[in-house]
């Protein structure tokens, strides 16, 4: 709701109340919310592909996966019909009263990612791929206690400026999706919300990218970190090393 919101906000104003780094920067605070929310619950899983990766790498059970993944959709329809409800009187002054997916007042890319003109499906899986990997990478960075971990609830902040760097530097070629729910629970609201079918079709069938690509890259990511950083660990140090560690550390403050 409130990242399909900052969207609905810069397009529907034509500009005037957002744009490119509002979209960014307010979509990351979502991320950031709706892991502070949720993250006593479910460990804040609120991405298939991140819920995929953990089941890969041993830290989810399997079977709460597709459980996961229909708590995902769910909530993001549910938070797509809130922003077409907020903003109705919005979408119907926009364009006359009609929901278009092309064109210069299309407004369904508010809700779902589409492909730039340029982009062709090999490179925007390639795309979708790389920006995932690096979401997981980072994300298990981040939690993992044995590196330069991240304070204690300072987790989802930290997400939150992972995205925000992610959507900067990846975001040009297709939104940054990343996210298989918030791309599919959105695009279903759409097509049966007006925007209708074409919602499937527009950018050279572009929907089933952004849903096949961030699970491919998320498990890759996961298993890079895996591979290369966690299993690299050094085993704990001993009571003598941990004390002359927090010597010196005392010393250095």
């Amino acid at each position: 709701a409130l990242g399909c919101g900052c969207v609905a906000q810069a397009v529907l104003s034509r500009g005037a109340h957002g744009g490119p780094m509002t979209v960014s920067v307010g979509f990351a605070m979502a991320v950031t919310i709706a892991v502070y929310v949720s993250g006593g619950v479910s460990g804040g899983h609120i991405n298939p592909a991140v819920s995929l990766a953990m089941c890969v790498t041993g830290r989810l059970k399997w079977t709460k996966l597709p459980i996961y993944i229909l708590a995902q959709l769910l909530g993001a329809f549910v938070g797509a019909a809130a922003v077409f409800g907020i903003y109705y009187n919005a979408f119907m002054q926009f364009s006359d009263g009609k929901l278009e997916v092309t064109g210069p007042n299309a407004t369904a890319q508010i809700f779902a990612t589409y492909p730039a003109p340029y982009l062709s499906l090999i490179n925007g899986f390639a795309d979708q791929v790389m920006s995932t990997a690096v979401l997981l990478l980072a994300i298990f960075a981040i939690f993992d206690t044995k590196n330069n971990s991240v304070p204690k609830g300072l987790e989802p902040i930290a997400v939150g400026l992972l995205i925000i760097v992610l959507t900067c530097s990846l975001g040009m070629n297709s939104g940054c999706a990343m996210n298989p729910a918030r791309d599919l629970g959105p695009r279903l609201f759409t097509a049966i919300a007006g925007w209708g079918m074409e919602v499937f079709t527009a950018g050279n069938n572009w929907w089933w990218v952004p849903i096949v690509a961030p699970m491919l890259g998320a498990v890759l990511g996961a298993m890079i970190y895996v591979i290369f950083i966690e299993m690299h660990h050094s085993d704990a140090q001993s009571e003598e090393e941990n004390e002359a560690h927090s010597k010196y550390e005392l010393t250095n403050m």
